[in-house]
């Protein structure tokens, strides 16, 4: 209940601080907001719960952004500016996505290479890629095929705006896989040990490369809704999402080291995360240009908080 409590209380002191806090418009902006890391977060659940860590998460979402707007803008004198173009984009962030988070996760397991150095490697590459397309400067979307695509981030769906929908639907897939399949309890498994993993006859480098994959499509996912939403693509794209995934899923109690994770407490990382600057923004209490040293306080501050409960709970043991 520490995540939820915690939420909580950041609610109450939102209100307490601006009464505007609690408002329809500021609420709506904050679950939105939330949507990107909540979503990308669900996949590093699964990657951390099973022992690895994805750094590179910030740098994919950057140059799959960067490719999706090169395909759509070159198919719109073939398929114009409808939905054919709109769906070719979000075919190829699906299919770039999956086959990063494969790359990250066939070097880390056949090549066996720490996923540390795979991801930090990946993300230099990322990143290097999408401002070589970009030519040092901004993809920008075009101008007609934006009013088609802009609905995907700015519309709502029975009072909820879709980006919400998406997170809900990514959110109850991952908790589903995580606590109720053989894939989920293998990867609490290979997180907690291992080497007895592989003698329980689990298909460990096999797991651990679909862990990647599962985060390289949440990664996906998160792009197709943040692209229409300022429709361009940069260097600057993504920039501490990896930071800000992880912090999320630490705050909800997936244990960093792996072998116990939480989609339920990832989700309220992710909202945790985001009323935190929402409040500061808010409130100006601080420039944004902190959030980042804010996030990495956080980071520090939860395993901190993780080791010290483990530690009690062995003493007892």
């Amino acid at each position: 209940m520490g995540p939820a409590i915690a939420l909580l209380i950041l609610c109450i002191i939102g209100f307490s601080l601006n009464s505007a806090f609690l408002s329809e418009g500021n609420i709506t902006n904050l679950l939105t907001r939330s949507a990107f890391i909540g979503i990308i977060a669900v996949g590093a659940t699964f990657v951390i719960t099973a022992g690895g860590i994805d750094l590179s998460v910030g740098s994919m979402a950057a140059v799959i952004a960067g490719i999706m707007i090169i395909v759509m803008n070159n198919a719109v004198e073939t398929l114009g500016t409808g939905v054919a173009t709109v769906l070719l984009g979000c075919g190829c962030s699906v299919i770039l996505g999956l086959g990063a988070g494969w790359v990250n996760g066939f070097l880390t397991t056949k090549g066996k290479i720490e996923a540390f150095i795979v991801t930090l490697g990946t993300m230099g590459i990322f990143r290097s890629l999408v401002t070589y397309f970009a030519d040092g400067g901004t993809l920008s979307l075009d101008f007609d095929l934006r009013g088609t695509y802009r609905p995907v981030y700015y519309e709502a769906f029975f009072g909820l705006p879709i980006p919400v929908w998406v997170f809900i639907i990514v959110s109850i897939a991952g908790w589903i896989l995580l606590n109720r399949t053989a894939f989920g309890r293998y990867c609490t498994a290979i997180g907690s040990n291992e080497a007895v993993a592989r003698y329980s006859a689990i298909k460990v480098d096999r797991i651990k490369t679909w862990t990647y994959v599962i985060q390289g499509l949440c990664v996906a996912l998160a792009t197709i809704i943040y692209v229409p939403r300022l429709g361009s693509a940069s260097s600057s794209t993504g920039v501490l999402w990896e930071l800000e995934a992880i912090a999320a899923v630490i705050i909800g109690g997936t244990v960093l080291k792996g072998g116990y994770g939480r989609i339920g407490g990832t989700i309220l990382g992710a909202l945790i995360l985001t009323t935190i600057g929402n409040i500061l923004n808010f409130t100006d209490m601080i420039s944004n240009y902190l959030n980042g040293t804010m996030q990495g306080l956080i980071i520090i501050v939860a395993v901190w908080l993780q080791r010290a409960d483990w530690g009690r709970k062995s003493s007892k043991e």
